[in-house]
Parts: structure tokens; sequence; C-alpha cells
């Protein structure tokens, strides 16, 4: 488990719209900045456990970077700026008070499966992305 990387994203591994979320990111990172586990995960539990925080909280991405820690809207965001790119350029809502984006992200959290769908299982990634997921 490299709990070591600088770019690590945990997400609900289970949620059909989160997993689209890591395959986009993946398809966008060919030089495998992002690090990758399902909050389901014992290495997601393990390092939300030694920074005091739960991971029983299925519905918000969360991004470590360089020993900070992220969720909801603002994990998002400063994920579309590492991704660098047009998407950066998103990373200016970060202006729109945080109680209001997360209410947003809250709405569509809340309403995931039922808008997205859900799978019995976590998502097991290829041979050649094994490396860039926590999970083993």
């Amino acid at each position: 488990m490299d709990t070591n990387a600088s770019h690590i994203i945990l997400f609900d591994g289970v949620c059909n719209l989160c997993n689209g979320f890591v395959r986009f990111i993946i398809k966008l990172d060919p030089k495998g900045k992002f690090k990758f586990g399902s909050l389901q995960g014992k290495p997601a539990k393990e390092l939300l456990e030694n920074e005091n925080r739960a991971s029983d909280r299925m519905d918000s991405v969360v991004f470590i970077s360089n020993g900070l820690i992220r969720q909801k809207s603002t994990a998002v965001l400063h994920i579309l700026r590492e991704m660098g790119g047009l998407w950066k350029l998103l990373y200016a809502l970060i202006i729109v008070p945080k109680f209001i984006r997360d209410e947003v992200y809250d709405f569509v959290a809340a309403n995931r499966y039922k808008l997205f769908g859900k799978r019995e299982e976590c998502m097991i990634p290829t041979a050649e992305l094994q490396d860039r997921f926590l999970d083993k």
C-alpha cells in the first residue's frame, strides 16, 4: 500500500458515479499522479483513522494531498486543479462559499445511487492499473 503517494483519492467503491469519476481521472492522468482507494477498503480506513477521521461516511470523496485531507466539493475542486489543463479552470468555483458548494454536493451524494446506480462490489482494477490502487 503506497500511502506515501502525494495525491490519494478515496471514493465510494460501489457508487457508479464515483467509479466513473475515477475512470475519468485515470484516462486523463497517464503518468499516474493520482492513487485511488475505496472508502470500504482497509487502506482507506487506516489512512483516515491515522488522521482521526471516520471512514464510515461513504457519501464523500476524500482527497489527501501533501498531508492535507479535503472532502466533498473542496476535494473535487482540488482534484480538478491538480489534473491541470482546462479542468483546473473549474477551481475558480472555490470562491463560492463552502456551505453552498457542499449543499449541492450533499444533494448529489444523497441521490447518487438513485440517479447513477450502485454496484454489488467495489471496482476491481485491471492488471495494468493495479499499482494505482491502494486496495490490493
